[in-house]
């Protein structure tokens, strides 16, 4: 299975990533040059934070082995793909009682802005067929997919 990995320290915090992850699930699927950054519904599913320090930390869903969010689901939204090891969100079965958002022990998960009953996460880009969009954009090689065992 495949995991996204990061190397903080080569994050210079140009935020390419979490533009090509707004652009990659946008409903129109058009240019990056056309992305509407004050649209409610254009939201990333990565973040970069900026430390006291002045370096930067991407954040991003780890896909854990053992994901608190998943433990944490009480309606079976999110569950765990054994053969991917991706950890899949089903939006019609959420409940919107947002426990796998405060379970996240990385920070990563969030209601979404617009209604606030889904939640935001990382979909490894499924429908792309290919690499995450973040991984493509990142041009500090910052992010990077693995070959991982389960």
């Amino acid at each position: 299975m495949k995991r996204i990995w990061i190397d903080a320290g080569k994050c210079d915090g140009c935020l390419n990533c979490t533009l090509a992850c707004m652009n990659a699930h946008r409903a129109d699927k058009g240019s990056i040059y056309d992305l509407d950054l004050t649209d409610p519904a254009n939201e990333s599913r990565n973040f970069i934070r900026r430390q006291p320090d002045g370096s930067y930390r991407p954040i991003f869903c780890r896909h854990c082995d053992e994901p608190e969010c998943v433990n944490s689901c009480m309606s079976g939204a999110l569950s765990k793909n054994r053969e991917t090891g991706i950890v899949e969100y089903d939006e019609k079965q959420c409940a919107g009682c947002f426990m796998c958002v405060m379970n996240c022990p990385f920070g990563v998960l969030k209601p979404d802005n617009t209604a606030r009953s889904r939640i935001i996460k990382c979909d490894f880009c499924k429908d792309s067929g290919s690499e995450p969009s973040c991984v493509k954009a990142c041009p500090k090689k910052a992010i990077w997919i693995e070959e991982v065992e389960s």
